[in-house]
């Protein structure tokens, strides 16, 4: 896996830190903050679905399919921030350990014994 993401995740998370110790925000407000805002991405991503199928009369479609994929990745995003915030420069380890234990059990009910990248559950 290429590191660079996680290097621009690093790099985002140091300076969202930064600036929020600057404020005076103590740790663990600014990890609720974060996780707050990945609350707000997802609602963002909810939105767009509602948008491109329309259900919302008084607006129509008011979103593609695209408006949704770039909602989704901003939480994708918003949410190794966040991993990143609380974990520092452990995250992208944590992150691939937990990914090939939760992948496992769905490759079990695949019936694929094949072990995923990381050493699996």
């Amino acid at each position: 896996m290429s590191t660079v993401p996680w290097e621009t995740i690093g790099r985002l998370a140091e300076l969202f830190t930064r600036l929020d110790t600057e404020r005076g925000i103590p740790a663990e407000q600014q990890w609720t903050l974060q996780v707050l805002k990945l609350t707000e991405e997802v609602g963002e991503s909810a939105q767009a679905v509602i948008g491109a199928w329309a259900t919302n009369p008084r607006k129509g479609q008011s979103h593609t399919w695209g408006h949704v994929q770039e909602e989704v990745a901003d939480a994708a995003i918003t949410s190794l921030v966040s991993l990143h915030r609380m974990l520092g420069d452990e995250a992208p380890a944590f992150f691939e350990v937990l990914l090939a234990r939760k992948a496992a059990r769905f490759f079990d009910l695949d019936g694929d014994t094949r072990t995923p990248p990381g050493g699996g559950a």
